[in-house]
């Protein structure tokens, strides 16, 4: 299939985000709030903030830090500067136009699953933080029951049009290769107590950039 220009992606997003999610829509809300927030850190941070949508989730790291917001909605966009982020508009798909070393952390919330050569975006994220830096991010949890019960029953386990690939915690965890301090946290579902591998809805990942 051609590949969609970036006005077309955000022509695309926008209307996604609208009728499937609405304004201020943050999946696994709590659970992802709590720990950002945490690997975020501050005050003082400068924080780049990849797939930001509209800045609903980035307003909990927001006091005392610098956050540039980066999406290709636009009118997503325009809600996250209302909330106080520096916003840049770019095709994630595309290399980051930041220099090396620019940032004390960088965000990718919800993002991965959406973007055509993931481990191209964590490489780029990796170049633009400073040594010592923190990247914290979040994927579904692609082969979580609800999507094998999904494939067995011979529907497409991730009903989202939007996401072009699907992560195993082992997916995640080789992204984090060139990280030190690698760390995953299962989160969003009932029976993630039981086993947080099969019933989480949601992998929160962190890990640092060596110094």
């Amino acid at each position: 299939m051609p590949v969609a220009k970036p006005e077309q992606k955000s022509a695309q997003y926008a209307d996604h985000n609208r009728e499937e999610r609405g304004r201020g829509f943050v999946y696994a809300r709590p659970e992802r709030t709590t720990l950002f927030r945490r690997y975020v850190g501050g005050p003082g941070r400068r924080v780049l903030d990849l797939g930001c949508r509209d800045g609903a989730l980035s307003v909990a790291y927001l006091d005392g830090n610098e956050v540039v917001g980066v999406d290709v909605d636009r009118e997503a966009l325009a809600h996250a500067e209302a909330r106080g982020l520096t916003t840049e508009w770019a095709d994630l798909d595309e290399p980051l136009a930041f220099e090396d070393g620019s940032f004390d952390v960088v965000v990718a919330g919800e993002l991965l699953e959406h973007i055509r050569s993931p481990q191209q975006l964590i490489y780029e994220s990796r170049r633009v933080l400073r040594p010592g830096g923190t990247l914290v991010g979040s994927t579904p949890n692609g082969f979580r029951l609800k999507n094998r019960l999904r494939f067995a029953a011979g529907r497409h386990p991730e009903p989202d049009p939007t996401h072009l690939h699907l992560f195993r915690p082992d997916d995640v965890r080789e992204f984090l290769r060139s990280f030190e301090q690698p760390e995953l946290h299962f989160v969003a579902g009932r029976f993630v107590p039981l086993n947080a591998r099969l019933f989480a809805n949601v992998i929160v990942f962190s890990g640092r950039k060596p110094r």
